[in-house]
């Protein structure tokens, strides 16, 4: 995106809807309908099944498919998710990290058809392409949860991916260093700065030392770097993040990579503004928070958001329709076009207010570089729980916070008095749903392309896979070679686990601080909790369970955090675990109530299986509990499938929500108040 001079009217940003779901032909659909409204960017949400490895027919895909994005299983989904789209003119951004190389591999693919179909020369075309890979996979470790790999070879597979983009497709940003996730994980804005340049210094130390890139090429690398940030509604402090995000990035570029040309060293960053500080009480108020929040990133020009997507008011509900899509492009189309934004220099040089307050976020986030700098870097501090533990202790922190009442929530802790909002008059009609024969269509489809390629190539695009990924080669050219083959996701995922192997990552909830406000209250639960261990006499324990795809644990832990907190030895072993695996910790520990969270809305194909398991284990009188993004319809059919409580984003009291746990187990023991 070129920078004007101060004297031309700025160019309004690329504009994105973040979209995608059941399938590549409806996905296609929708994002046809988007570029006709005058969006002018894609931006590509992929289903959980896709995002980690998986294809529609592994178990652990199960209730995931289509479901928070597009499954996208080979090169012939590639092909019909960008029918009648030409990729040469597309500016097209996908969410997609730790199989960000094959997903990359298949859009490259489908470039070099287009052109071939055209007669255009191949290396123009690959030349004009435009767009960004998330590929962070740093970020997943520590909030979001996609990643599959351990954090080495995770690192390796952006490094040859950066380098082979670099120089075959010089205007593609490789790489979308994601601080959003770390907001919603907890991050302070110190925090968020600090720990988003810590795995940008990390990225850029692995490139360099690979030797895949000459050094005189490195302001290239540099060039192509962007960022994507999270902006929440507290404006002062979200703006003044990014004039110091802004000025730490151009710092670091010119002293330690040596970078020389100013417009190689600009902070180039795209923005979603905090969907999980939209609220599911009073959903109407979200209008003015996602407003606010995008100003916050638009509004001052040295460091104004070059890409932005906003969410639609109803997301803390489920999926948005596309009308609810439009209405969040339609806010940024008025600031853009209908306001005079875009005709001035930056309106707050010069504010000692303003200068004040980068100046403490800059001093901040420096310390914190330097501390995870000594720990070894992003990585390490990674590996030891160090950034994971900071994270979930900020969000406790934010949550007492929010309890105590010192963080006003309008709607959810003050101004709760409301009339029946007339968005909302249509129930749970009010949000788009899913067909669950999407699923079955998907495996169905699978099954077919697997029966139609040419698998001896498959197989042996696959072994040349695992035998370059034995060494240091690149690996992106032998996994363009499997995206031609007919190589699926999960089985270009497998091939790599055979030689990387997985990965779980600390939960960063043992570390966690949670005491402090709400003493009082949180004493009488605790003493509840004494008393129960004392009738029963055994220590009460509660297992805090993930089960599916959904790597969103912010939840979960801050559930465990609490439940430590008054009392509750708690068992919780991380994200993405099947029914079984949740079954069997539950029969083994001896726990006395399951909790179980999901965000992904895949609640009514997982959480009954836990259900099942216990009663085959002859353990049905452990209840169970589930929290997440339930409508009411769903939360009444799982109530008759036998979960004993549904809690969703409007329940906030954490405290309250343990006391309503002891009553469960209470009840359940047969013990009286």
């Amino acid at each position: 995106m070129p920078y004007p001079t101060d004297r031309e009217r700025d160019r309004p940003w690329v504009m994105r809807t973040y979209a995608g779901h059941s399938s590549a032909a409806a996905s296609n659909e929708l994002y046809r309908r988007n570029l006709a409204k005058g969006q002018t960017g894609l931006s590509v949400a992929f289903d959980l099944p896709t995002q980690t490895g998986y294809d529609a027919d592994h178990k652990l895909a199960k209730g995931e498919v289509g479901k928070v994005g597009v499954p996208v299983a080979h090169i012939g989904d590639m092909r019909r998710l960008f029918d009648g789209i030409p990729l040469a003119e597309a500016n097209t951004s996908m969410t997609i990290n730790a199989p960000a190389m094959w997903l990359l591999a298949l859009y490259v693919t489908v470039a070099k058809e287009q052109a071939q179909a055209e007669g255009r020369d191949v290396d123009e075309v690959l030349a004009k392409l435009t767009g960004t890979t998330q590929n962070d996979i740093i970020k997943e470790y520590l909030s979001r949860g996609t990643y599959i790999f351990p954090p080495g070879p995770s690192l390796r597979l952006i490094t040859d991916m950066i380098a082979w983009t670099v120089h075959h497709v010089p205007k593609w940003n490789p790489i979308n260093i994601c601080s959003y996730h770390l907001q919603e994980a907890g991050a302070t804005p110190t925090q968020e700065v600090a720990y988003a340049l810590c795995t940008a210094i990390a990225v850029l130390d692995a490139v360099r030392d690979s030797g895949q890139v000459e050094e005189a090429d490195m302001a290239r690398v540099v060039a192509r770097i962007s960022f994507f940030v999270n902006a929440g509604v507290r404006f002062v402090e979200e703006m003044s993040k990014m004039r110091a995000f802004t000025a730490l990035w151009d710092e670091i570029t010119r002293d330690r990579y040596g970078v020389t040309d100013a417009k190689a060293r600009r902070l180039r960053y795209g923005v979603q503004v905090n969907s999980l500080g939209l609220t599911e009480a009073q959903p109407e108020n979200n209008v003015q928070r996602i407003v606010l929040e995008m100003l916050a990133v638009s509004l001052s020009r040295g460091s104004r958001a070059r890409a932005i997507q906003l969410p639609a008011w109803n997301e803390a509900l489920g999926l948005p329709r596309p009308w609810d899509q439009q209405w969040a492009l339609r806010m940024q189309q008025v600031l853009a076009y209908e306001t005079d934004l875009l005709e001035y220099e930056d309106i707050f040089d010069g504010s000692r207010v303003i200068e004040s307050k980068v100046d403490e976020i800059r001093a901040g986030a420096r310390e914190e570089i330097d501390r995870v700098l000594e720990m070894g870097g992003a990585v390490s501090a990674v590996e030891s729980g160090y950034m994971k533990s900071q994270l979930v202790s900020s969000l406790a922190e934010y949550r007492r916070g929010m309890e105590g009442g010192e963080r006003i929530l309008v709607g959810v802790n003050k101004f709760e008095t409301t009339e029946p909002s007339p968005l909302q008059a249509e129930g749970a009609k009010a949000i788009e749903t899913i067909d669950p024969a999407v699923e079955k269509q998907a495996v169905a489809a699978l099954e077919e392309w697997r029966e139609q390629r040419d698998n001896d190539a498959v197989t042996a695009a696959l072994d040349n896979l695992r035998a370059v990924a034995g060494t240091t080669t690149n690996l992106f050219e032998a996994t363009l070679a499997c995206a031609s083959a007919g190589v699926t996701t999960g089985e270009w995922s497998h091939a790599l686990r055979d030689v990387f192997g997985e990965y779980r990552a600390p939960t960063g909830v043992s570390a966690a601080s949670a005491s402090g406000a709400g003493a009082a209250e949180l004493e009488r639960v605790r003493e509840r909790v004494r008393r129960t261990e004392e009738e029963l006499g055994e220590r009460l324990r509660i297992l805090v369970g993930k089960p599916g795809l959904d790597g969103h644990s912010n939840g979960a832990e801050q559930v465990a955090v609490r439940a430590r907190d008054v009392g509750f030895e708690v068992v919780y072993q991380g994200i993405r675990l099947t029914p079984e695996q949740i079954v069997a910790a539950a029969v083994q520990e001896g726990v006395h109530v399951v909790g179980l969270s999901v965000l992904s809305g895949s609640h009514l194909e997982v959480v009954p299986e836990v259900v099942d398991g216990l009663r085959a284990a002859g353990a049905e009188d452990i209840p169970v509990i589930v929290g997440g993004i339930i409508p009411p319809d769903d939360a009444a059919l799982l109530t008759e499938r036998g979960i004993a409580r549904v809690f969703t984003p409007k329940d906030y009291e954490l405290t309250g929500i343990m006391d309503g746990i002891v009553s469960l187990v209470r009840e359940t023991k047969g013990l009286t108040d």
